[in-house]
Parts: C-alpha cells; structure tokens; sequence
C-alpha cells in the first residue's frame, strides 16, 4: 500500500493530528441542528481564522467558505465539510433540549475539512498542483424539522431547505468546477481506513400534509365532528396500498411520519400533521410518485368529509457520482488503503443528499470513509476510531485532490470534458426543481354536493 503521494500528506496531515481530533471531540459534544450551527460555525471558523485563513461568512445563516489559489492556473475544486447533526434524542450524547446528536458522523468531515485547510498551509503541500480550491463548511444536508425551515422560508432567510442548494442559489459555489466530499460510515460491514464508493443514490420531495376536520366531544357528539386524525391514517393506509404499484428499479420509497394528531383525548382531533418524504432515483420518477401520493392523500380526506392541505417542498436531486470521478476513485483509493478494505456498490442507496443537486451543475464525488460503529441515524452510532473517520479521511482527500490537480490539473481537465450536466445553467437548474413547490387546498366541496380533488 505504501504510496509517495500518501506517504507525503500523511506525514503533513498528522502534524495537525490534535487539532483534528480535538475538533471532532467538540463538534460531537455541542450537536446542532440544521441553519442552528451557530457553535459550530464558530468554533470552525475561529481555527481557520487562526491558521490564517480569510472567510467568506453566509449571510444571515450559519457556514462559511474559503478559497485557496496555487498560483498555477487551472479548475477550482469545491470541497464540503457538513455541520449539522440529526434528532435522535434517544442517543446517550444528543442535547438534552434539541435532541440533536451526532449520529451520522458530519462531526468527522468538518474536522476532516480543518485538517486538510492546516495541511495546505504547510509548506510543500501545494507543490506540484494547478488551479484552486474553495473549502466549505456547509450547513443543513439533514432534510428535518420542516416547520422550522418554511417559518424562516417564509422570513425571506432562506428559500431552499437543504444547506447546498441554499448556497448554489446565493452563488456560493459560482466559479467552482468540480466538487467532492468524503463522508464517514460505520465499520460493521468494512475495517477501519476503509473506502466506499457507489454510483448514487435517491433524490426526494419534502412534503407537510395537514389534515382538516370538524372538533367536537368525542364521547356525547362524536357524530356532530370529523376526525382528522382517522382521515390522515386513511391517507397512510391509501399510500401503502400503492406501494405494488411502484416499480422495481426506480427505487421510489414513501414515509410519513405523524408529527400531530389530535390535543386531547375527548374531542374529535380537528386538525392531524404528518410530514413525509417521496423519493425515487430521478426527479421525473420522484414526481410520477408524488402525483399519486397527493392523490391518495386527497382521497381519504374525501373518503370521509375531512380537508386536506398538500405542502410540497424541493427536497434533493439523485445523487449521481461522476464517472470519470469514480474511475479516479479507484485509481487513488489504493494508494490510501488496503485493496482488500475497498468497497465498491454499483447498486443505488435510498438515502438522499445534495451533493446531488450540485452534481446537476458540476462533476462531483461522494465517496466513505470507516471508523464507526452502530446505526446511521441510530441511537447507538459512534465514532470509535476518529483517527480512521477523521485523519485518514483527511488525508485520503488530498491524495485524491493531488490526483486531479497535479500534471497541469490533467485529470481534473479531463472530468470536465467528459461531464455531461443535467441542466445546462444554474437558472435552468432552479426552475426545474422549483416545480416541486405546492401549497393545494387539496379536496373541494361543491355547493352542489359533488367533490373535486386537486393534488397536482
């Protein structure tokens, strides 16, 4: 396995080896959720600050970026470090008031990214590589708390839930070429300093869907209400059964969860919240299914008198790696690891990210590292080896960002020759997914006694 290349990053990486460590300890202690990682943005950008670094801070949200030029001229290469954790209150280390804990390991890549902005300040590490990079500590990739995301949606603070495409549409990312991030995985499956890749996985839509009924006592007039609450179980029940329906292949996959359903025992629930995400290996596909969830949605409403509000949101685009990227991947992951440690999955996963919908713009690769144990999203996930998850991780991102930018950045040239993006500009990007945005009153009761349902 021994490699110059890695042999040199290595060696320039574990200098900073406390730094790194010590930051995935802090981050992983003080869990934030998304467009909420104010300690986190903080912490990170204070170490950047003092390795000597300028930032670029978000405007009114919570991330930063900076940009490192060679001197040399070439493409600009993005590389993303996540800030958010998830809700899994259950877990032994999640906040006490939030709920929020590390559980998918974003810990790791935000000290992995520090690790690799103190490694390209040594002295020796830009030798030999054309072009620049742009370092990003990008907010919400979780897709949760929806509520919160429209109320400051509907603030003008943002428009887009998810932490990437909020930055692709302030122009954050405009002038990159290229794009990259390592995430951390659990070592159940792969020792530790293992490497994962894959060819994609799903895309989604974020969907709120209110049902609307009629409050009264539920043990003297039951009869005088209409249960929200039965109406939105009627609404779960018509999904499920649509569920043949789905083709093999596609990889659509549809779960709500009920997030309110009545305030108290003996009335009749007059309003039930459920939120839910719909998700499938293209956006047509995403959309298809879509259609005939709203229409189920709006059918047990109707099935039973009850209203029924449809909030769709864009969720993420497919996440598709890039070809030539990923013949890269196999080419550098060798040098870093042990050839009996990497794992290749040609099969889609049914997670979903947005790295994808930067994948729609430029080439971009999502590679794994190990050094966890447990569930992803589990109450039991951890991070057991941070060495693996976090200095490994580092190291094996500039070995791979060597590879694309050494030689006159030959190789990174020849990714953007051979992409074939999915929407031509960044606007033809956002008009496509702004499709996704819904608000319908989804059932309609004529004066006449008739009923229309309107869910597209």
């Amino acid at each position: 396995m021994a490699n110059a290349v890695f042999e040199k990053y290595d060696a320039i990486v574990r200098k900073h080896e406390k730094l790194i460590l010590e930051a995935e300890r802090y981050i992983f202690n003080n869990p934030e959720l998304g467009f909420k990682e104010y300690k986190t943005t903080a912490y990170l950008a204070e170490k950047f600050r003092e390795l000597g670094y300028e930032l670029t801070m978000a405007e009114g949200i919570t991330g930063f970026y900076t940009d490192i030029d060679t001197g040399r001229p070439g493409p600009k290469v993005l590389i993303f470090g996540e800030l958010d954790a998830i809700i899994c209150a259950e877990h032994p280390f999640a906040d006490k008031e939030t709920g929020a804990a590390h559980s998918c390991g974003h810990n790791c890549q935000c000290a992995a990214l520090l690790g690799i902005a103190a490694a390209l300040k040594t002295p020796g590490a830009l030798d030999g590589l054309s072009g620049s990079f742009r370092l990003c500590a990008v907010p919400a990739e979780e897709l949760l708390e929806t509520d919160f995301r429209e109320e400051i949606r509907q603030k003008g603070i943002v428009k887009y839930y998810g932490g990437k495409v909020e930055y692709m549409w302030r122009g954050y990312f405009d002038g990159c070429d290229i794009a990259f991030m390592v995430h951390t995985m659990n070592s159940n499956t792969m020792n530790d300093y293992g490497i994962y890749m894959k060819k994609g996985s799903n895309g989604c839509v974020n969907k709120s869907i209110k049902y609307k009924g009629v409050s009264a006592h539920a043990g003297a007039a039951p009869n005088r209400g209409v249960n929200a609450f039965y109406a939105a179980t009627l609404g779960v029940q018509a999904v499920n059964a649509l569920r043949e329906t789905m083709v093999d292949g596609e990889y659509a996959r549809v779960h709500p969860i009920m997030t309110s359903g009545g305030q108290m025992v003996n009335a009749i629930p007059s309003e039930a919240v459920m939120e839910a995400h719909v998700r499938g290996a293209s956006n047509a596909i995403i959309k298809k299914v879509n259609d005939k969830v709203n229409r189920a949605f709006a059918a047990a409403a109707a099935s039973i008198g009850a209203k029924v509000e449809i909030h769709d949101r864009p969720g993420y685009s497919p996440v598709e790696n890039d070809d030539t990227m990923l013949e890269i991947g196999h080419r550098v992951a060798p040098m870093c690891a042990d050839p009996d440690n990497i794992k290749y999955n040609p099969a889609r996963g049914g997670g979903c990210s947005d790295i994808g919908d930067v994948q729609t713009i430029m080439p971009a690769f999502h590679p794994y590292v190990t050094g966890a144990t447990g569930r992803s999203h589990g109450n039991d996930y951890m991070i057991t080896n941070p060495d693996s998850a976090c200095v490994f991780s580092a190291v094996f991102q500039l070995v791979y960002l060597h590879e694309l930018l050494k030689d006159d950045a030959a190789e990174a040239k020849r990714v953007i020759a051979n992409y074939t993006p999915v929407y031509k500009t960044r606007e033809e990007y956002f008009n496509a997914i702004d499709e996704f945005f819904k608000d319908k009153e989804a059932v309609i009761y004529n004066e006449n006694g008739t009923v229309k349902l309107d869910y597209k």
